[in-house]
C-alpha cells in the first residue's frame, strides 16, 4: 500500500502581495488555502497541489514560481532525512542501505575538504582514520578479515552500527580539518587517525562493541540489489 506524505507549502510573499493588490483594488474579499506537496514515501514520486484562492465564489488556482525547486528539494531530503520512528522500523538490511547512502555523501564531502587541505594521496589518508577506529587496520586489513571480495566495498559489508560509527568518524574528521584550518597532508592524516582513535575509546567507555568485533552482514548490499533486481523481474 501506498504511503503518501503531506507537507503543507506556503504562498510566496510576492504572488500574495499581487492578489492581495489585485483584491484591494477591486474592493472584493478573499479565501486562501495553501497548496501543498505530495510526495509518495519511498519514491522519487512527488507532485505540488496549488494554492486555492476562492473570491466571489469562484476557484483560481495558483502555483509559487518556486514550486518545482521546492518539489525536488523536499524529495531530496526526504531521501537523507527520515525520522526515527520511520528509522526504527526499518528492517536491519533497510538500515544498512540508508546508512551506506549517508556514509557514500559523507566520504565525498570528507574528500573535498580534505582536498583543500593539501591530501592529495586519499587511499592513505581514509586508511589512518581506519586505522585508529580498527586498531591499526587498513581498509584491506578490514577485507580480508571480513572476508569480502576483490575491489568490493567494504562498507557494502558493514551492518547499520559499524556504518553509523563509520559516518561519525567521516563526519567529525570533516569537522576537525575546518575547525583548525588544517593546512597539510601530513596533518590531515594524523588529524584522521585521532578522531578515529577517539571514537574508538568513546565506544569502548560506553561499553560498547569494538568494530572489528561487529558481526559482517551474510549478504554484502550489492547482492542484496541484485536479489531484488531479479525477483522484480520475475514479477
Amino acid at each position: 500500500m501506498l504511503h503518501i506524505i503531506k507537507q503543507e507549502i506556503n504562498m510566496s510573499k510576492k504572488l500574495l502581495s499581487k492578489i492581495e493588490w489585485t483584491c484591494k483594488m477591486k474592493k472584493v474579499k478573499l479565501e486562501i488555502i495553501n497548496g501543498c506537496l505530495r510526495i509518495v514515501e519511498h519514491t522519487n514520486l512527488a507532485y505540488v497541489e496549488p494554492h486555492q484562492v476562492i473570491i466571489k465564489g469562484k476557484l483560481y488556482l495558483f502555483f509559487n514560481e518556486i514550486a518545482l525547486a521546492q518539489t525536488y528539494f523536499a524529495i531530496q531530503t526526504r531521501k537523507q532525512e527520515i525520522s526515527e520512528k520511520e528509522y526504527s522500523s526499518l528492517t536491519e538490511d533497510e538500515k544498512r542501505f540508508y546508512q551506506k547512502n549517508l556514509t557514500k555523501k559523507g566520504n565525498y564531502s570528507l574528500n573535498q575538504t580534505a582536498k583543500n587541505a593539501g591530501v592529495k594521496n586519499f587511499d592513505k589518508f581514509h586508511n589512518f582514520g581506519y586505522k585508529g577506529l580498527y586498531n591499526g587496520e587498513t581498509a584491506d586489513d578490514i577485507a580480508k578479515r571480513k572476508g569480502v571480495r576483490y575491489r568490493e566495498d567494504i562498507l557494502d559489508n558493514m551492518g547499520s552500527d559499524e556504518l553509523i560509527a563509520n559516518l561519525f568518524r567521516i563526519s567529525q574528521t570533516e569537522q576537525k580539518l575546518k575547525r583548525d584550518d588544517i593546512q597539510s597532508e601530513k596533518e590531515a592524516n594524523i588529524a584522521h587517525y585521532e578522531v578515529g582513535s577517539k571514537i574508538r575509546k568513546t565506544i569502548k567507555e560506553l561499553g560498547g562493541t569494538m568494530p572489528e568485533d561487529l558481526p559482517t552482514p551474510k549478504k554484502s548490499l550489492k547482492q542484496l540489489e541484485k536479489e531484488n533486481k531479479k525477483s522484480l523481474k520475475k514479477k
